[in-house]
C-alpha cells in the first residue's frame, strides 16, 4: 500500500483553492483525506494497478495536472503509511517526490538516523525528556526497552512511540471533505510589521467565522492559523530556527464553538507563541475545521455573568447584521481602525490610535 501525503504551495491570497485540488487527487483515488489550509492525504491502493503506474509516476502526474489546472506547485512524500508519508514530505520539494521503501529494512533504515522529534505527534516536551536520556534519534528509541519508555512518557504514550519507532504505523486516510471546514483570510494591501495590525485581523476573521459558524448552526473543535510572510521572520530567542515564510498552528478547543470570543482568544494565542519580532506579514487566515451540529455541542455553564452577557450580545447582533448588512454592527477595535464609532443616530470621527 502506498500513500501520498501532498502540500500544495498556494498563493498567499488563495481563497479556497483547495477543494480543486483535491478534485485533482480524486482523479486517481476516491479515498482522500484533506489537511487544511493547503494539503492532503491520499491512499494509492489500487490506483498503482489500476494505472499500471508506480507512486513516483502518479506524483509526477498529479503536480503535472496540478500545475495545468491550476496553476498550483506541490511537493509530495510518499511511504507504506501515513506517517512515513507524512515524514518523506518534510524531505520532499517541488519535482522531486520522497518516497519510502515498503520493504521493512528500507523502512527502518530511514527511521533509524531521524531525530526523535520528526517522528509525529512528538512535543518538544516530549522530545527533550527523550534526549536527556540519551534516546535522540528514532533508532535508539526503537531498541530502547518499552517498559523504559513508558516510565519516561507514561504507560500509553510509551507503547504507542515504541511502536512508531519500529515502523508501526496504524494509521489510516479517512476520506472527508474540506466542506467540513470554514476560512477567512486577511490579506494586507503592503507588508505588515504592526503586530496591532495583525491582531486586528485575527480579530476580523475570528469574528466573520462566529458569524458563519452562527449562521450554518455549526461548530468547530479545531482552530488553524496560517501567516504568511513577505520574508523569514526571526522568532524570540530560544524559539527555535529557520522557518518557511508559512507558519501554521493548529489548536484543538476547550469545547467546540462559535463563539466568535473564544475564536479571538485561541487566536491570539497561537499567535504570541509564535513570538514574533518584526515580522513583514503579507496575510493571516483562520481556519474553522471539525464542525459539527450546534445541537451536538455542549456548553460548560459558568458564575460568570460577562460570558452570558456576551453571548446574549452576540446573538442581538447577528439578528441586526442580518437585517441591515455585515457592517452594521462591528468589533470596536475595527470601528476605531477605521478612524470612526457610531455614535447614537449618526458617525462621529475617532482620535487616531497613538
Amino acid at each position: 500500500m502506498t500513500i501520498l501525503c501532498v502540500r500544495f504551495q498556494l498563493p498567499p491570497v488563495s481563497g479556497d483553492a483547495l477543494p480543486g485540488l483535491l478534485g485533482t487527487l480524486e482523479e486517481f483515488t476516491p479515498v482522500v483525506e484533506a489537511l487544511p489550509p493547503d494539503g492532503a492525504l491520499a491512499d494509492l491502493r489500487g490506483a498503482e494497478r489500476y494505472f499500471r503506474r508506480d507512486a513516483v509516476e502518479l506524483a509526477s502526474l498529479i503536480r503535472v495536472r496540478a500545475l495545468a489546472w491550476h496553476g498550483v506547485d506541490c511537493a509530495i512524500g510518499a511511504g507504506p503509511g501515513p506517517m512515513s508519508a507524512r515524514m518523506a514530505l518534510r524531505e520532499a520539494v517541488p519535482g522531486q517526490p520522497k518516497v519510502v521503501p515498503e520493504e521493512p529494512g528500507a523502512l527502518a533504515e530511514f527511521l533509524a538516523r531521524r531525530p526523535v522529534r520528526a517522528l509525529p505527534g512528538i512535543g518538544a516536551a516530549t522530545a527533550r525528556t527523550l534526549c536527556a536520556y540519551g534516546l535522540d534519534s528514532i533508532g535508539k528509541v526503537a531498541a530502547a526497552p518499552p517498559a523504559t519508555l513508558q516510565r519516561l512518557v507514561g504507560a500509553r504514550a510509551g507503547g504507542e512511540l515504541h511502536a512508531m519507532a519500529r515502523g508501526v504505523d496504524r494509521g489510516r486516510v479517512v476520506p472527508n471533505g474540506v466542506s467540513r471546514s470554514l476560512v477567512a483570510e486577511r490579506p494586507f494591501p503592503q507588508d505588515e510589521l504592526d503586530p496591532g495590525e495583525h491582531r486586528r485581523a485575527l480579530l476580523s476573521a475570528a469574528a466573520e467565522l462566529g458569524a458563519r459558524l452562527r449562521a450554518l448552526r455549526k461548530v468547530c473543535r479545531t482552530l488553524t492559523l496560517t501567516v504568511r510572510y513577505a520574508e523569514l521572520p526571526r522568532f524570540r530567542a530560544g524559539a527555535g530556527g529557520g522557518t518557511p515564510a508559512t507558519t501554521v498552528r493548529s489548536r484543538a478547543l476547550a469545547e467546540p464553538t462559535a463563539h466568535s470570543s473564544a475564536l479571538t482568544g485561541a487566536a491570539y494565542r497561537m499567535y504570541e507563541a509564535l513570538g514574533l519580532q518584526r515580522a513583514r506579514v503579507r496575510g493571516v487566515a483562520l481556519r474553522a475545521e471539525g464542525l459539527d451540529p450546534v445541537e451536538g455541542a455542549s456548553h460548560q455553564l459558568t458564575f460568570d455573568p460577562v460570558d452570558e452577557k456576551v453571548r446574549r450580545l452576540e446573538e442581538v447582533a447577528d439578528r441586526v447584521r442580518a437585517k441591515f448588512g455585515e457592517r452594521a454592527v462591528v468589533p470596536g477595535a475595527l470601528a476605531l481602525r477605521e478612524g470612526r464609532v457610531r455614535v447614537g443616530g449618526g458617525w462621529a470621527r475617532s482620535s487616531p490610535r497613538p
